[in-house]
């Protein structure tokens, strides 16, 4: 089975930074597109990003553009997402996923973020 674990969450400031984490293992990571998706409180599912298996080709919703930025080290089989400029609507549980889009598959328990002054 997909082994997802999420973790680098945490309170922030309006306007902070965080970097996410995912492990990956028990498939072949280096391969495959990989996607961060959020749910916030009360509201349903948001893809966020996903990037190829190489790590070139990035994609990014249009509420997280100029902002966060999908990488992955695949010789560490992580997946990384920089978030910046955080905003308070930021807040939300973070999940990766293996696949693209908001129908990606996720494995974890997700990290949670909580922007707040």
């Amino acid at each position: 089975d997909v082994q997802l674990v999420e973790s680098g969450g945490g309170l922030a400031q309006p306007g902070g930074s965080l970097r996410l984490s995912c492990a990956a293992s028990d498939f072949r990571f280096s391969t495959a597109v990989m996607t961060w998706v959020r749910q916030a409180p009360g509201k349903g599912l948001e893809w966020v990003a996903s990037i190829n298996g190489g790590g070139d080709m990035p994609v990014y919703a249009d509420s997280v553009k100029g902002r966060f930025t999908i990488s992955r080290d695949n010789t560490k089989n992580i997946l990384y997402l920089q978030l910046n400029s955080l905003k308070t609507e930021d807040t939300a549980r973070y999940y990766c996923a293996t696949g693209f889009g908001i129908n990606a598959r996720r494995g974890g328990q997700g990290t949670e973020v909580t922007v707040s002054s």
